[in-house]
């Protein structure tokens, strides 16, 4: 039997692979909510959705679809909002008697996850999360890699990500940290999950630069010392990649060898979706390590450039 999802966030840029992977599990989007009205991507997936652009009205309609007879209620709530709203959109979800489905990141701040989980045990709802990664062939294949060698040194890994954004991203919700978390929480946390997921427990985290547009510093974890970079900002993008036409550069290297781990990213969220209908997400605590990282960050002092610091950094 099909389940009922409603979706929080649905002209939002990650929205309709929420759309796709709802359609592709076979199941119904049954109402969506966004205050922005750019929303015709629902008729090529649920066309008879109801939409709401005021909360209220859409809190009303999900609570009357609850009480109404024949099996109307939702069953999930999927969560695309801006970051620093989705820890009262999956309160919401789960006080209306419905699991929800987050994107990351989770929340900005990790106090946040036990809040949540207060309010699991009180409402015996569960709060799943995108952690689409852990599910890409390439990041699982080398995780048991990692876990099978025994190796005396730790891996040495670069891990470089810019994905070039117009003037449009300072002036949007994305450029304000307050609502974001900055660009290692917005662009840079499910790379942090990843980390930890191969490698272990995190044991050292320095932040060698951070601004509007560009983060960068040094991980250490059980299994590797890392040095990253993120930005947001064209200018960072290889040449070799420019000539191309490339906007966006992805890379992670472990030991000087390159990973390949590009293919197969719009399918992970069907994915993860087929994995939480079948009771196997990514529930609260597994998000923890990637929020402490993040939010550690947020706040940290600036280290000065020496030892190690990702390459790029030399470009600054």
């Amino acid at each position: 039997m099909s389940k009922k999802f409603a979706l929080i966030g649905a002209a939002g840029y990650i929205a309709p692979r929420h759309m796709k992977a709802i359609k592709e599990t076979g199941n119904d989007l049954v109402a969506a909510l966004d205050k922005n009205d750019s929303v015709g991507i629902i008729d090529s997936f649920f066309p008879d959705a109801d939409f709401f652009t005021e909360f209220e009205r859409f809190d009303r309609h999900i609570d009357k679809l609850r009480r109404a007879n024949g099996g109307r209620a939702v069953d999930y709530v999927g969560i695309c909002s801006p970051n620093y709203l989705h820890d009262s959109h999956m309160r919401f979800a789960l006080r209306s008697g419905a699991d929800a489905i987050c994107e990351k990141p989770l929340v900005l701040n990790p106090w946040n996850i036990d809040g949540l989980q207060e309010i699991e045990r009180d409402t015996g709802q569960k709060v799943n999360t995108i952690l689409q990664l852990r599910l890409h062939p390439s990041i699982i294949a080398l995780r048991e890699k990692v876990q099978k060698e025994q190796k005396a040194t730790k891996h040495e890994v670069d891990l470089t990500y810019i994905t070039s954004r117009g003037h449009w991203y300072l002036q949007s919700w994305k450029g304000d940290e307050h609502k974001s978390g900055g660009i290692a929480t917005n662009i840079g946390v499910h790379f942090y999950d990843m980390l930890h997921f191969i490698f272990g427990e995190l044991q050292e985290n320095v932040v060698h630069h951070s601004d509007d547009t560009m983060a960068a510093g040094y991980l250490e974890y059980e299994k590797a010392r890392v040095r990253w970079f993120l930005s947001v900002d064209y200018k960072y993008v290889p040449e070799s990649a420019k000539a191309d036409g490339q906007r966006t550069y992805r890379s992670i290297t472990v030991d000087g060898e390159e990973i390949e781990f590009s293919g197969g990213f719009t399918d992970l969220h069907t994915r993860s979706y087929e994995e939480i209908l079948k009771g196997n997400g990514f529930g609260l605590e597994e998000n923890r390590v990637a929020i402490e990282t993040v939010a550690a960050i947020r706040n940290a002092s600036l280290a000065s450039l020496t030892g190690d610091y990702h390459p790029f950094l030399k470009k600054v």
